[in-house]
């Protein structure tokens, strides 16, 4: 019985007639290494069957990542403050910069944010901020309607961004599953008793989810006879504040025993209306969190879906990618449930 010894990296090297090093900088993928040699390093690699050690490459990586986080590696959190913007309004939730910071610190980064608009910083103006320190990793956190960071040149920079924002261009991004989460909070209501659930969200949240609360909200209702059907309530304007009146005018004619939405601004609407919660409807916040105890409501776990981003930035620097990827990679984190005093207790 022969033994064949596996075929090393300096093998590959001999092959190609270029250094190890360089054999290891194509592997992994790094831009020092001009096209030609690449070429001639993987057609060496391919005519010897050779394979690099995952076990070893990992190690590698983490002796990398040490040395970057010695030299104080920073990964931009970039947001938008555009003056007036209605989505500043607290019923926007943010990913906080707490959860990107923790997850940052474990790959070895330290998370800092900057914002555009504020102090006439421009999306070129951000960009030569960024090279001149270094800086090439970017989360995203679009948070306005200007949608200021679409207008950022991403070539130079592994980035990406939380929720569906962002649609042009489009990166690598971690959300919340607000299908699973609106899917979640009418199967609980049903089984609580409720026959008309309603949902009230703005026309941005939707579009933010990529209509999957819309969507799968009309799904959930396509097995009700049409007499328990709410139609939905998409607010006209992302300032909550100017939509009472089509709120009022909603709940008196369709009449809904439960409603998915804001914890903002809705309750006192209910009040003026003569609604007391739970016991002439139930409310259940679309997106729950520490603020809001008291409401049930879906937590779309945002230190989760900031992890998640985190990850994919720290890959994208490990592997040298840059720039727009030609297929973006989509993370969905499972939302959990919260039992809240403002809908009915479980039968």
């Amino acid at each position: 019985m022969s033994l064949t010894k596996p075929t090393t990296l300096q093998s590959v090297a001999r092959r190609a007639g270029v250094s190890a090093m360089t054999v290891s900088r194509v592997m992994r993928n790094s831009p020092r290494v001009s096209t030609a040699t690449r070429r001639r390093v993987e057609a060496a690699a391919r005519a010897l069957h050779y394979h690099p050690d995952p076990q070893l490459m990992r190690l590698m990586q983490l002796v990398r990542s040490r040395k970057q986080a010695g030299a104080g590696a920073v990964l931009a959190v970039v947001r938008e403050d555009a003056a007036q913007d209605e989505l500043h309004h607290p019923a926007y939730q943010y990913v906080s910069l707490q959860d990107i910071q923790r997850r940052a610190g474990q790959h070895g980064y330290h998370a800092e944010e900057f914002w555009l608009g504020r102090d006439g910083l421009s999306p070129g103006r951000l960009a030569g901020v960024l090279q001149a320190r270094g800086i090439e990793g970017l989360i995203v956190s679009p948070q306005s309607s200007r949608m200021l960071c679409a207008r950022l040149d991403y070539a130079p920079f592994a980035a990406a961004t939380f929720g569906y924002g962002l649609r042009r261009p489009s990166l690598h991004r971690a959300s919340g599953n607000m299908t699973l989460g609106i899917h979640l909070a009418a199967t609980q209501l049903a089984a609580r008793g409720y026959q008309r659930i309603g949902l009230a969200i703005t026309q941005w949240v939707d579009d933010r989810a990529e209509s999957a609360y819309s969507g799968a909200m009309l799904h959930y209702q396509q097995s009700l006879p049409r007499s328990r059907r709410v139609p939905l309530l998409l607010f006209p304007h992302n300032d909550l504040g100017r939509c009472a009146g089509v709120f009022s005018n909603w709940i008196k004619v369709h009449r809904p025993d439960a409603l998915i939405s804001f914890d903002t601004h809705v309750p006192d609407w209910l009040k003026r209306l003569g609604l007391r919660f739970p016991e002439d409807i139930g409310l259940l916040v679309h997106d729950w969190t520490q603020r809001m105890k008291g409401f049930a409501g879906i937590h779309q776990r945002r230190d989760h879906v900031a992890s998640a981003a985190v990850d994919m930035v720290a890959t994208q620097l490990m592997h040298h990618e840059r720039g727009v990827p030609e297929v973006p990679h989509q993370i969905l984190i499972p939302p959990s449930w919260i039992e809240g005093a403002s809908i009915r207790a479980p039968a």
